[in-house]
């Protein structure tokens, strides 16, 4: 009776490991799938020409991307992951050519690190202009107080230097302020998802 026991609580303890292993099995796949949700962009295009600007006659491996597919991608990878991110693109299969898929992959690829870098430079550029402008501006009010504290109000030549130089000091202080911290920000948005795309896996799939 005892060993009955023991055998049916060995059972029910092996059960019991089991359907945990199998919960733990099935939770990892769905965290797996979610993940590949989040990191996968699809779209469908109805040719490769569709990829790139119709003004634009130079071959795939120098074109211009199109306007309106680069915003479709941007709509598409607002609120995906930018680790391990695919980008899918449907294609006909009768209009499939591996050739032209991969000058095309170089192509996008060489598109975004290229305007990432672009954004990049400006960045720093609106931040070196910040920069420039913040200090010009203390300058000009550590001149007009130096006016102010020498030769006093009364003097008409100092009162004209600081009735001209206060507030250039006070704009130029503040617009440099606003170009290092919010202007600056303005090419964030860009950058990120130049950066996203650079680093995306890019296929092609028939349909």
């Amino acid at each position: 009776m005892i060993l009955k026991t023991l055998l049916n609580n060995h059972k029910i303890k092996e059960t019991l490991i089991n359907t945990n292993s199998q919960t733990r099995r099935m939770e990892s796949e769905l965290d797996t799938t979610k993940l590949m949700k989040l990191s996968e962009i699809s779209l469908t295009i109805n040719s490769y020409e569709d990829i790139f600007s119709i003004f634009d006659p130079r071959p795939y491996s120098e074109r211009s991307l199109s306007v309106d597919f680069i915003d479709e991608a941007k709509r598409a990878s607002r609120d995906k992951n930018d680790i391990g991110l695919q980008l899918t693109l449907l294609v006909p299969k009768k209009k499939r050519n591996e050739r032209n898929e991969l000058t095309i992959k170089n192509r996008m690829k060489e598109h975004f690190r290229r305007h990432y870098h672009i954004n990049a430079k400006e960045k720093q550029e609106s931040i070196q202009l910040g920069m420039k402008m913040f200090f010009l501006g203390i300058l000009f009010m550590v001149t007009a107080t130096y006016f102010l504290y020498k030769l006093g109000s009364e003097n008409l030549l100092a009162s004209i230097v600081i009735v001209i130089l206060e507030p250039a000091g006070w704009f130029t202080f503040w617009e440099g302020l606003d170009q290092i911290i919010f202007e600056s920000k303005k090419h964030d948005p860009e950058m990120e998802f130049n950066r996203k795309m650079e680093s995306a896996e890019i296929k092609f799939v028939g349909y």
